[in-house]
This record gives structure tokens, sequence and C-alpha cells, in this order.
């Protein structure tokens, strides 16, 4: 209420709708929450029940969101290529041209793409390889739902994440090996390491070469790259030591 020059002026304003003004809280509170949801995650797993339970424990933290999912390598490089996910999770045994050269494959296509492994595959021979093709961390299926969940956080930000369990193992290696030897098997390369265990499966080079799409031939020279490496004279003994590794070491 003012009083200018004898005259009344009196000013009023009408209180805000409370309907109004509720809807105007929530819709403020829901773009806040979508933009704190800014971390896209893509999931990449032969398993529906496995996708399923990853996206239960995406959705537990508002400033993650799954952008996408795929069963098989084929699905997943379309798909990422449309979503642009800020980190993937993916499973070394998928079909396709495997995880591990997936992995290679998306690094050097997306370079800050972040990538998280999730595997019933023995970590103690698969996650230093999936760290080396550019993986930044590698957990098992069988870990509670917050030690993945941790592992997400921790790769999102670009930090390295292993079971302790595994880090103690390959600070071992490193302190105990002899730089000028390889250790073992993991002297092979990818390619090697594959062939290597199907020949430990029993597999022939034909059937080999059948299920890796590659010559009989292609087979033949991985054989004696692999027998090199591990300082093998003949064929019959690789045979025998694959078998023996795989038995000692499952994957």
């Amino acid at each position: 209420m003012n009083n200018r020059g004898g005259g009344l002026t009196v000013s009023c304003v009408l209180p805000r709708s409370r309907s109004a003004e509720s809807a105007r809280v929530s819709a403020g509170q829901a773009d806040t929450a979508r933009e704190r949801k800014s971390r896209r995650i893509f999931i990449i797993d032969e398993s529906p029940v496995v996708r399923q339970g990853l996206m239960q424990i995406i959705g537990s933290r508002e400033d993650f969101q799954v952008c996408g999912e795929a069963r098989n390598s084929d699905e997943a490089i379309r798909q990422i290529a449309r979503t642009s996910p800020d980190l993937v999770i993916i499973d070394i045994a998928i079909e396709g041209v495997g995880g591990i050269d997936l992995i290679k494959a998306l690094k050097s296509r997306y370079p800050a793409l972040e990538i998280l492994v999730l595997s019933d595959h023995d970590e103690s021979m698969y996650a230093e390889r999936s760290l080396r093709a550019g993986a930044g961390g590698y957990i098992m299926k069988r870990e509670a739902s917050q030690a993945v969940l941790q592992a997400l956080i921790t790769v999102i930000e670009g930090r390295q994440y292993l079971s302790d369990r595994m880090k103690e193992e390959i600070l071992g290696k490193i302190s105990r090996a002899n730089p000028d030897k390889g250790i073992g098997v993991e002297k092979l390369s990818n390619r090697e390491f594959e062939i290597f265990q199907l020949i430990g499966k029993g597999l022939g080079n034909r059937n080999i070469a059948e299920k890796m799409n590659i010559s009989v031939k292609t087979v033949e020279n991985y054989r004696e790259r692999i027998k090199s490496k591990l300082n093998i004279d003949n064929s019959q003994t690789l045979v025998q030591f694959a078998v023996q590794w795989l038995i000692k070491r499952p994957s």
C-alpha cells in the first residue's frame, strides 16, 4: 500500500495456484534428474537375464542410464554408433568377432569410450588380456551387485578396476618376471591364445579353421608361432601341453 500525492494506490499480488506451483517444482526436479542422469551405458551380453540384472544395478543410480543393449558383437557395433555411450559393459564370450577383438575395435574407433568386462571367464588369464586390449576393468559375474556397481563407477571415472586378488597376482608377476622371458602362454597374441585353447580342446587344424573362419594354412602358421613362443618342438607335445593347461586352468 502506497500513498503518493494524497492518492491511494493498492498493490495486490495474487497467490500462486498450488497446483501450478507443484507442477513447476515437479518439472524442475525432473529436469534436474535428467541432467544428473548423463552417463550413458551400453550392455553387451548373450544372456537376457544378465542384461536385465545389469539394468537394475545401473538403474539404482540417478546419474547412470542404459542407452542400449546387444547380444553379439555385430549388433553392438551397429548400435554403439547410434547411441554414443560413455561406457560399455561387455562379456568376452560373445558371438561374432570375440570379446577381446571387439574391445580393441571399439577402442580404436572410440578412444574415449570406457569399457568394463563382466565375465564368467577366469580373471587370472583374461583380466590382463582385456586391459591390454583397452578395457578399463574386469570383474567376474559371480561378484555381488555392489561390487559390480563399484566397478562401473571406477571405470566410468577413467580409473582401472580389478579385484584385490588380481591386483596382487599382476604385481607378483611384475616383481618376479624376467624381462627377457615371457610368462608361459601369456607370450601368445590374442589370436594365438584362442587357437591354443582350441588345440587343448582336441580340435584339429581343419576344425579350428572352420570355427574361426580362416584357412587351414593360416591355422598351421599360427601353430608354428605358438610352438616357437612356447619353446615346443613338435605338434604332439603342443597338444599335450594345451590339454594339460586347460585341465589346470580352465577358462
